[in-house]
């Protein structure tokens, strides 16, 4: 007899308000090469016509699963190798030296958020993970050639985090590692980002002047191994709880414990597990509100099942916090209206702090 799929559902918070999708009570399953694909980026560098070729394939991915791999990406092994040290570092401290960098201090949620301080889906445990943030400030950025104006623009919070390192001083290497690392992410994802112009059938250039002081956050984050082992089918708090990404872009590496799942286009959660030499790449809901609902913004999870620690380091894309964030002209025409209303991209850049920060 054939086994009959059932579904449940999550409800999501969203810039709309709650959402709620259907989702297969089945056990993950591995992902075929069409929903979770690798991609290589070796050509990036090589000219229009390698990028559009690149395009292409992000464009099948994205309005797929919305998720798939990159290697041969540009961040070195070193510096990945570097940055893990450093976050576990970071995390083997007391809960009295983390406190002395957390969020609490800062203007907008740089720092640390201890475990279960955050939720980010209210219908699922509280987050069982802690974290350290790095946001965007225009004296780290690599292209930013002046940032005084942006530091002395009251419309803007940059700066401010020198708290962070003084905070972290006693760790060797940690301010000048965490700076590069969240420098060659924000250089990858602006080359990511010319990339989903391509795939929008737009100059690659189209966002360029909305990504010159965006919101770009970096992070390590640690979930903590579980007291014990438990089956794969036992009900465990979530590292992560279900949810959509907020900005445009997201870049994530993981190491090899896996717990990544992800939510296919036929409702079935899949183990996106790691693969070495890749970093994660998927679609955030900016990037699904940009493209009028032709890309993804895909639900996804994390799960810790195991008695060792997990870390993962992931780096959120957005756009200039003066902005606005519309459909764009290629996605919009007679048979297909716009279906989102601009939206202030500050504002928005905001959300994902507010929705989930319980402190």
């Amino acid at each position: 007899m054939a086994t009959v799929t059932q579904y449940t559902q999550v409800e999501l918070l969203t810039l709309q308000g709650p959402e709620f999708r259907r989702v297969s009570t089945a056990p993950p399953r591995l992902p075929t090469e069409d929903e979770i694909p690798i991609i290589d980026l070796s050509t990036i560098d090589n000219g229009l016509e390698a990028r559009k070729a690149i395009a292409s394939q992000v464009k099948a991915a994205a309005e797929n699963t919305g998720f798939f791999y990159i290697k041969n990406h540009g961040i070195s092994e070193e510096l990945l190798d570097r940055a893990l040290s450093t976050a576990q570092a970071f995390f083997s401290q007391t809960i009295e030296q983390k406190e002395l960098v957390s969020n609490k201090k800062s203007k907008h949620a740089d720092g640390f958020h201890g475990v279960g301080s955050t939720q980010v889906n209210k219908t699922e445990t509280r987050d069982r993970k802690e974290t350290f943030s790095l946001r965007y400030n225009p004296i780290n950025d690599p292209t930013m050639s002046n940032p005084e104006p942006l530091l002395s623009n009251p419309s803007y919070s940059y700066g401010n985090d020198e708290f962070l390192w003084e905070g972290t001083s006693h760790i060797p290497g940690f301010r000048e590692t965490t700076i590069e690392f969240w420098q060659k992410r924000l250089t990858l994802a602006r080359k990511m980002i010319r990339i989903f112009a391509l795939a929008l059938n737009m100059p690659e250039d189209y966002f360029d002047s909305v990504t010159t002081n965006p919101g770009a956050d970096g992070l390590y984050v640690h979930y903590p191994g579980s007291p014990e082992t438990i089956s794969p089918d036992a009900e465990t708090d979530v590292g992560i709880g279900s949810h959509t990404d907020i900005q445009c872009v997201t870049l994530l590496w993981q190491d090899m414990s896996g717990g990544l799942q992800v939510l296919s286009a036929s409702d079935e959660w899949l183990d996106a597990r790691p693969i070495p030499g890749t970093l994660v790449v998927n679609i955030g809901d900016f990037l699904q509100r940009l493209s009028n609902n032709r890309f993804k913004s895909t639900v996804h999870r994390v799960y810790n099942r195991q008695t060792t620690s997990r870390y993962s380091m992931p780096f959120f894309l957005g756009f200039n916090p003066d902005s606005v964030c519309q459909v764009v002209p290629s996605c919009i025409d007679e048979d297909h209206p716009a279906l989102y209303e601009p939206i202030s991209c500050g504002k928005a850049c905001l959300f994902p702090f507010f929705m989930c920060d319980l402190n």
